[in-house]
C-alpha cells in the first residue's frame, strides 16, 4: 500500500472516530495513537528512500521481505 493510501486510511479512521460515541478521553488516546503510526509510516518511507540511494537492489529486498 502507497504512503498516500496509508495516510488516507488513517484520515478516515480518524473521520469515523471523531464522529464515534468515545469518550473524549479514548478519541484523544486513539488519536495519539493514529499520529504515531502516521509518524511510522513516514519515518519508513524516509529510511526506503535513504536506502534506495545507497542500491537499487534495496526496493527488490524490501518486496522480498514484503515490506513495500
Amino acid at each position: 500500500m502507497s504512503h498516500r493510501k496509508k495516510v488516507e486510511e488513517l484520515e478516515k479512521i480518524r473521520d469515523h472516530i471523531e464522529r464515534s460515541e468515545l469518550s473524549e478521553e479514548e478519541k484523544s488516546d486513539s488519536f495519539k495513537r493514529i499520529e504515531e503510526w502516521y509518524a511510522e509510516d513516514k519515518a519508513f518511507g524516509t529510511l526506503y528512500e535513504k536506502l534506495a540511494e545507497i542500491s537499487p537492489a534495496v526496493e527488490t529486498l524490501l518486496a522480498e521481505l514484503g515490506l513495500i
